[in-house]
């Protein structure tokens, strides 16, 4: 079938082939969930998948996938062409590195990349990122001191050769991971999900008798840039600052931004933020440079595609050796715990320039629960133990948005899926007797906070059990916005009643249970002007409690649960 030339496409056409291309990406995208081997991939969508041109640039990404993946490849790529370019490559090579300063962060992430060829040419690259279960060194843990005790390293490299799959390096891998089967299925998932892009790439070029995507790239590239020069050229132009501080490992860290909104651009500086860690909770530029851009993105321009043209409108700098800006060596695997809550800080300078446009503070920080067990980790001295390692995607709740509650239990900024309890019942020994979502912990507000949850785990077999902890708001709570009350802080404990730390290696006795309460989000508003009919609500529904209906809302219920409203405007007046 013939079609119209590169030269000759018109606005339809244009329109026609990118929506093509987001199909073909999201298609890839699925490929990869339906043929992984991790539960982060296959019931948490942990991934990202995407097209680029022939210069490193993305020109189009799958809606599955989260910020920290998509936006951190989207800049990856040109690695990969700095070290094989394109005249190097050949049909049926593949490349792939875990270089956490050249892909998504930390060594768990791999990013895979595919040269497609039509007719003998190099016309596409599809890149595709998973979080494998694991990479050997310490696992996952935030107790590393340096990038060389968590797990193996694999520079950019090939994964392929034309066509031929590189086993030297997957006899490695194998030899270095704990669940080799679980990580080399993931690898071989990458592989398919791009092959599987490029062949619906070819398709499309060929339908519409295309031989590149040098002009459609550009026109996708040229039109986003110029859709968020837009967008920002009619925000306020000027400076603000904002910080946070938030628990850390050894001690509380700080994240300061300062924002600048001017002409076409949105500027972020993170001088000011914490130094280094002593303990893998640094955070690579890549991947502050990922949430940051997101965050900016999600509320700014929402509705135009991401892809090299939105992100370059962003530009984001910290100070090296910052928290936010660790170089090599520095230990990163819990970089998620940084990065995660930048969105929120920068949301704070945002909310001076465009008030009632964000929302408060969340728990952010994802609250995943590394699970395992094995000899020198959680088995007495002497002893056999079961052993089993998996990682189950969970959170506690978002802030309250101006118009809106906080959505509970829902993972913001990362938007990874929760990962059933039956996967993980299924896959280990654990019972988790309990999940439910926790009364009283989203912030009081007019608008009021996402609720967090709370989990109750236990091991069948009787045998103690450890959980890797990474998780933040154990200290410092996400704040509220406007008059809006901050939401409950997270907390770690034993069934027998013992407190756990929020960091590090924590071991669940024989006969035990760990319970896990997640962090709330913050509210929004002064909680005195919510509609009294909308506390009694939430009452009802089980998510405070009448206490707090009284204490915080100014809320009174009559003994029947309905709403007793001559005393809730008598106590309002007397506040």
């Amino acid at each position: 079938m013939t079609g119209p030339t590169p030269a000759t496409l018109d606005e339809i056409g244009v329109q026609i082939l990118w929506n093509r291309l987001l199909s073909v990406v999201e298609e890839q995208a699925q490929t990869l969930v339906r043929t992984a081997f991790s539960t982060a991939a296959r019931e948490a969508g942990d991934i990202s998948a995407g097209v680029f041109d022939m210069r490193g640039r993305m020109l189009a990404q799958a809606v599955t996938g989260t910020p920290g993946h998509v936006n951190s490849m989207a800049r990856s790529v040109v690695h990969f062409l700095d070290a094989f370019p394109p005249d190097t490559l050949r049909d049926g090579d593949v490349l792939i590195t875990n270089d956490p300063w050249k892909g998504t962060g930390h060594l768990f992430d791999l990013t895979v990349v595919t040269p497609i060829f039509l007719d003998g040419v190099a016309v596409a690259l599809f890149a595709s990122t998973t979080h494998v279960v694991d990479i050997g060194g310490l696992g996952a843990s935030a107790e590393g001191r340096q990038v060389h005790h968590e797990g193996l390293y694999i520079p950019l490299m090939h994964l392929a050769r034309e066509g031929r799959m590189n086993e030297d390096l997957l006899g490695i891998v194998r030899a270095n991971v704990r669940e080799p089967v679980q990580v080399v299925g993931d690898i071989y998932a990458l592989v398919a999900c791009n092959e599987k892009g490029g062949q619906r790439l070819l398709e499309m070029l060929r339908e519409f008798g295309l031989r590149d995507l040098d002009a459609l790239g550009e026109a996708i590239v040229q039109r986003s840039r110029r859709g968020m020069a837009e967008v920002i050229g009619r925000l306020p132009q000027g400076t603000w600052t904002a910080s946070m501080t938030i628990d850390g490992f050894e001690a509380p860290v700080t994240l300061a931004a300062t924002l600048t909104i001017a002409g076409d651009r949105v500027l972020v500086n993170y001088a000011g933020t914490s130094g280094l860690s002593r303990y893998a909770i640094n955070c690579p530029l890549c991947y502050t440079e990922a949430y940051t851009a997101f965050g900016l993105k999600a509320a700014l321009a929402p509705w135009i595609p991401n892809n090299t043209g939105t992100l370059d409108a962003f530009v984001v700098t910290a100070p090296e050796n910052s928290i936010v800006n660790a170089p090599h060596p520095a230990a990163v695997y819990a970089r998620s715990v940084i990065g995660h809550m930048l969105p929120d800080v920068v949301y704070g300078c945002l909310d001076q320039a465009l008030p009632e446009t964000v929302p408060a503070e969340g728990t952010s920080s994802l609250w995943n629960l590394s699970l395992l067990a094995g000899h020198g980790l959680t088995a007495a001295e002497g002893s056999a133990v079961r052993s089993f390692n998996v990682t189950t995607f969970h959170s506690g709740g978002a802030g309250a948005r101006p118009r809106q509650d906080g959505l509970s239990a829902t993972p913001f900024p990362s938007g990874v899926r929760n990962v059933p309890v039956e996967i993980t019942e299924a896959i280990t020994p654990l019972v988790i007797w309990r999940k439910e979502l926790r009364q009283g912990s989203g912030g009081a507000g007019r608008q009021r906070g996402g609720l967090g949850q709370r989990m109750e785990i236990a091991n069948r077999d009787g045998a103690a059990f450890g959980l890797q902890a990474r998780f933040e708001r154990g200290e410092y709570p996400a704040r509220g916005r406007h008059g809006g009350g901050p939401g409950a802080t997270g907390r770690l404990s034993l069934g027998s009643g013992a407190g756990l730390k929020v960091k590090g290696l924590q071991v669940v006795p024989p006969g035990d249970r760990l319970i896990v309460e997640m962090p709330g989000g913050g509210g929004h508003g002064d909680p005195f002007s919510r509609d009294p009919a909308l506390v009694a609500r939430d009452v009802r529904h089980g998510l405070i409690a009448p206490e707090q209906a009284a204490e915080a809302y100014g809320v009174v219920l009559a003994a029947t649960g309905e709403l007793d409203a001559a005393a809730t405007a008598r106590r309002r007046a007397g506040r």
